[in-house]
């Protein structure tokens, strides 16, 4: 049984009659694993942290988490820093942070999603784990079209999420061999005062440098960074396997979003530049991230885990940041 409280604007959920839980988290110093550590070790759990380096094993402590340095690729490594874990989760990521990333940019995260996940899951089998979760991106089941779409559609991938599908199908088939649950997370795009992507479209849009791309009406499904690492442990104390998309409650058109950005920064208007030059400065995947539609819901999570987003919109969520990034609030 979850029973959920509200204390101090954060989420806290309480399981097995408020028994603390060890979690092994890959991926524990990005901006979703530093939130996840924070919020297991808040509820009173033991936390593993995967890391790569000293600054990481700093990171982790200073959150109050066991930090643990080892190979994500490294199965009998990761399993003997996971040993007594109930709980694996794979948070890592390696998305390139460039204007114009190339293919080769994303060999890293096609590979910590596929190759990753295999050791993740395997490591899973071997501590005994009673569940994993895995990121994934709504973008696996997008239509070309535009309409909407939920966990039952049909998966259409392209290049860059091609991989977090196979992600998907390595994990769902490990937990169905080995006998743990398994919830796969499909998250809206991320964003948050500390999210190197979030911090890049608002220095464009200080500098009136990041114009918004044709008409601006691609649909966002967004989702702040607070509210996924909260639907994470939602997940991994529901006693749940499943597959779920993860967005706020309110779809955006692109052009609103950074419209309303520029507003609450004191920017200048963003100017509107059409598609094919777009696609010229700046490539195919700026132009794909502002004009493609993701029309989903959370609607299924929310009744699966009872979690709603404290950053229900994106106006919500846009405040935040700004106050955080005015100093008003820690980022």
């Amino acid at each position: 049984m979850v029973r959920v409280f509200l204390a101090k604007k954060r989420l806290l959920l309480v399981t097995n009659g408020g028994i603390a839980v060890k979690v092994f988290v890959a991926g524990a110093t990005g901006v979703l694993g530093r939130r996840l550590v924070r919020l297991f070790c808040d509820r009173g759990d033991s936390v593993v942290g995967l890391v790569r380096s000293s600054a990481g094993e700093q990171t982790v402590a200073a959150l109050g988490g066991q930090p643990y340095r080892a190979d994500l690729f490294d199965v009998e490594g990761l399993a003997r820093g996971a040993q007594g874990c109930e709980a694996v989760i794979h948070a890592a990521t390696s998305i390139p942070v460039k204007t114009r990333p190339r293919a080769k940019d994303w060999e890293m995260n096609d590979r910590i999603r596929r190759e990753g996940t295999a050791c993740l899951t395997e490591c899973a089998a071997k501590v005994g784990a009673q569940s994993y979760l895995q990121q994934s991106l709504i973008w696996v089941a997008r239509p070309g079209d535009g309409a909407f779409f939920d966990e039952d559609s049909p998966a259409t991938p392209d290049a860059l999420s091609r991989s977090a599908l196979d992600g998907e199908n390595i994990a769902q088939e490990a937990g169905a061999k080995h006998g743990f649950r398994v919830g796969v997370l499909r998250c809206g795009w991320f964003y948050g005062p500390d999210a190197a992507h979030t911090k890049m479209l608002g220095d464009g849009i200080r500098k009136r440098q990041l114009p918004i791309i044709g008409k601006g009406d691609g649909i966002w499904a967004c989702l702040h960074l607070d509210d996924a690492a909260e639907a994470f442990v939602a997940a991994a104390t529901s006693g749940q396997s499943g597959l779920w998309h993860v967005v706020d409650n309110e779809p955006v058109c692109a052009a609103d979003f950074v419209n309303y950005f520029a507003k609450r920064l004191g920017a200048p208007t963003p100017m509107h530049v059409p598609a094919w030059l777009a696609r010229l400065v700046a490539g195919s995947y700026a132009v794909d991230f502002f004009t493609k539609s993701s029309r989903t819901s959370n609607k299924r999570f929310c009744e699966a885990t009872g979690w709603t987003p404290r950053f229900a919109t994106y106006r919500q969520g846009i405040d935040q940041i700004v106050t955080a990034w005015n100093g008003n609030e820690a980022a």
